[in-house]
């Protein structure tokens, strides 16, 4: 990161600092003249763009697989995409979901339908049952978002909520599920209301959906909080397909439902999914994983690169760990397609 960067964001970091950029971002966003469009290519303003950010408000069993670690009651915001009520958000909100409704600013709530989910980018898709009423925003480019860039986050309370904020980071995301995003992006100051947040860039656009709050945004002299966004570039190359299938067209990687950590270049198992093929191979809570394939990994997006190299689910892996009581053992895992593991038919 450059000098000039820290400096902007340490500016930032400042009481004053944070007004100073919200006026900013406000003077850009708000007060100049519209300069974005709607995919049907209707001139629209700024403030109708940041309407496009509305609820989602989901209910989903107790007997689904994500009851426990994501609730059976989930909320956030989603960004209509579409002229026909395609709304994009994040995609542990609808996992499983029996019921959905997209909520408005003015308190109305629509029924809307399961689209699509797809595991490594983390997005959702649903669709209104009835117009929305809403002109869709417009996607932008994702990669052109780097540190020290002026963005703004909106989110289902309405355009008064929306927040000025800076682009801190960009760079490799590692989640404990087995996920993982090459050039995610992070913003500071954080945002509470991050789940399927809208952030957007100074003409309007829609750059990237939230995901999750972040200790560890940026690295300066300490930590700085922020949210982590899922950049809208990874949502281009599969939108149709997501639409017409449900998901993404190519095969699905390899999934083992083993959760890590990495802890000095160790990797360490923190637990093993109910049901699961790690389950069924014997990986227990408490193992060291060393390597995959006799090659040595000590990290976890080394491991998951090792795991989705050349195969897809369905494909049998050879994980070797270190038992808590000394023993080193090769296990061979018969992965499997995680959407097949998920309840996503409710009349599962």
């Amino acid at each position: 990161m450059t000098n000039y960067a820290k400096h902007r964001f340490q500016t930032l970091l400042t009481p004053l600092g944070r007004v100073t950029l919200f006026a900013a971002l406000a003077t850009a966003l708000f007060l100049a003249p519209p300069n974005v469009h709607a995919q049907s290519g209707a001139p629209i303003g700024p403030q109708e763009v940041l309407e496009a950010v509305v609820g989602i408000d989901t209910r989903i069993p107790g007997t689904a697989r994500t009851a426990g670690t994501l609730g059976t009651q989930r909320e956030g915001s989603g960004v209509v995409i579409s002229d026909d009520g395609l709304v994009l958000t994040i995609g542990y909100l609808i996992l499983e979901a029996i019921e959905i409704d997209i909520t408005l600013v003015d308190g109305r709530r629509i029924p809307a339908s399961f689209v699509a989910y797809d595991h490594e980018s983390g997005f959702g898709l649903v669709r209104a049952a009835s117009d929305l009423g809403l002109e869709p925003a417009r996607l932008g480019t994702s990669g052109n978002m780097g540190v020290s860039t002026q963005v703004l986050i909106a989110n289902r309370l309405g355009p008064g909520s929306a927040q000025g904020v800076f682009v801190v980071d960009r760079r490799e995301f590692v989640g404990t599920w087995e996920y993982l995003l090459d050039s995610a992006i992070f913003t500071s100051p954080p945002n509470p209301n991050f789940s399927g947040a809208g952030l957007f860039d100074g003409d309007g656009k829609l750059i990237g959906i939230g995901s999750l709050f972040v200790g560890n945004a940026a690295f300066f002299q300490r930590s700085v909080a922020g949210n982590m966004f899922v950049p809208i570039d990874e949502l281009k190359p599969i939108l149709d397909e997501m639409v017409d299938q449900g998901r993404r067209a190519a095969a699905p990687r390899p999934w083992l439902g083993i959760r890590t950590s990495e802890l000095r270049d160790r990797l360490f198992v923190d637990g093993v999914s109910n049901d699961s093929p790690a389950t069924r191979a014997g990986i227990r809570a408490g193992d060291l994983i060393v390597a995959v394939d006799g090659a040595p990994v000590g990290s976890m997006a080394g491991y998951f690169r090792a795991v989705w190299r050349d195969r897809a689910a369905g494909d049998t892996v050879t994980v070797r760990v270190l038992t808590p009581e000394g023993a080193l053992r090769d296990i061979e895992i018969e992965s499997m397609d995680r959407n097949n593991w998920l309840r996503l038919d409710p009349s599962l």
